[in-house]
């Protein structure tokens, strides 16, 4: 019996690659002649980088640049030589786990660190960058990578280079002249409009990784949907959508470009946005770009069971997370697919994606001990799904649907 685990992470308790070696672990208990091949997986978010880079035997480099607060760090990212990829996530420079809960504030945080590491990309002369898109502590619809690279912003002759909500007065933006070296053809002459990104011919081809389909604006946008968990707080929502709207307004003016409404425009903050409108970046969904990246197609193939996971299956999980994409591939060659979560929704849609659903979730315990317990619950999932796995017929469709426990009605994990 070939087996074939592909977990994300579980966020706040194990990164993806410790999630899949605790299944195998669980499983090889009791099946102990199965050949068994661990895939960590990711969809765009926190972990990307790590799962692409193990995937395709790349190194790690340092850069220097700053978090959302304008302090300098090291960032790091994933280099592949041979193919001279450059794999990063936003959430390096620009994520909300480099700022404490008191110093949250999307008026102030800036994307410039995520321009800093394109800039590095590019002298180490990369032919492709992919960006994964999560995790963020910025709400400045990119306009903070767009000055890294050389973007200036004005409101008539006042240059703005402060808080976000200045955008609101944005009138016009000058693109660089040079980017590392290179000349940028449509900043000359000055006053042309343009009818593409300014950058879209002089950075390598850039591929923004989301997990996410929301627009820049509106109900479902950046700010109204994802602002609240950065410490946006309700009188600022409208000032923060005001200041995005017209920078999507003068980007369309002057670029001729407007993506305010393509699928993936509003993650991280709508940094979506930001590297399709200055870099003419394409926005594609995380877990189709990991599952390239490792080959999981031809995995799941060959495999005769499949198993996903993350921390919380949910609604979400619907919008391109990994247990959905996976699930659907392994549908898609007829191979039974099961997942190990920390917990999840009584929602059939979601459920009916995999012949059984098991939680590590029990009643009466908290989300505390169920994150310090992550790796011994999944053990104990995988030995109860090895146990039915190891009935014969093997390869059927399992029965019953689902070995699921109760769900404690505490809140989920991400």
């Amino acid at each position: 019996m070939k087996i074939l685990i592909a977990p994300d992470k579980f966020k706040g308790a194990l990164n993806a690659r410790e999630a899949a070696e605790n299944i195998a672990k669980g499983l090889r208990n009791a099946l102990p002649g199965a050949k068994i091949e661990i895939v960590p997986m990711a969809d765009g978010g926190e972990g990307t980088a790590e799962v692409i880079c193990n995937a395709r035997s790349g190194s790690w480099v340092q850069c220097k640049a700053h978090d959302p607060l304008g302090r300098e760090i090291d960032a790091h990212y994933a280099w592949v030589a041979d193919e001279k990829l450059a794999v990063m996530e936003m959430s390096e420079a620009s994520g909300m786990r480099r700022v404490s809960e008191s110093e949250r504030d999307p008026l102030r945080a800036t994307t410039f660190g995520v321009g800093e590491m394109i800039l590095d990309a590019v002298s180490r002369g990369a032919r492709e960058i992919i960006i994964g898109l999560g995790g963020s502590a910025t709400n400045d619809g990119g306009s903070g990578m767009a000055r890294a690279l050389g973007f200036r912003f004005f409101s008539d002759a006042e240059e703005l280079n402060a808080n976000v909500s200045e955008l609101e007065k944005l009138t016009e933006i000058t693109v660089p002249e040079e980017i590392v070296g290179a000349l940028v053809p449509s900043a000359r002459p000055k006053g042309r409009r343009l009818t593409q990104p300014p950058l879209q011919h002089v950075l390598p081809k850039i591929i923004a990784a989301v997990d996410v389909k929301n627009p820049l604006l509106g109900e479902n946008g950046a700010t109204r949907v994802f602002g609240p968990q950065k410490g946006v707080r309700e009188n600022e929502i409208d000032i923060l959508e005001g200041a995005l709207a017209r920078l999507a307004d003068v980007v369309a003016k002057e670029f001729g470009v407007d993506y305010r409404n393509e699928p993936g425009a509003g993650a991280a903050g709508g940094l979506g946005f930001g590297l399709m409108s200055f870099c003419g970046a394409k926005i594609r969904p995380g877990f189709d770009v990991v599952a390239e990246a490792v080959g999981l197609e031809t995995k799941i193939k060959d495999a005769d069971i499949v198993i996903t996971g993350e921390g919380s299956l949910d609604r979400q999980t619907l919008e391109g997370k990994t247990p959905a994409g996976v699930a659907r591939l392994a549908r898609k060659f007829g191979k039974p697919v099961f997942a190990i979560v920390g917990r999840a929704t009584k929602d059939q849609e979601v459920r009916e994606l995999f012949d059984a659903v098991y939680e590590n979730a029990r009643p009466a315990m908290s989300e505390e001990e169920n994150m310090k317990r992550a790796a011994e619950l999944l053990r104990e999932n995988a030995r109860e799904l090895a146990a039915i796995l190891g009935r014969p017929p093997v390869g059927l469709r399992v029965a019953p649907k689902a070995q699921i426990h109760p769900e404690p009605g505490a809140k989920p994990q991400g």
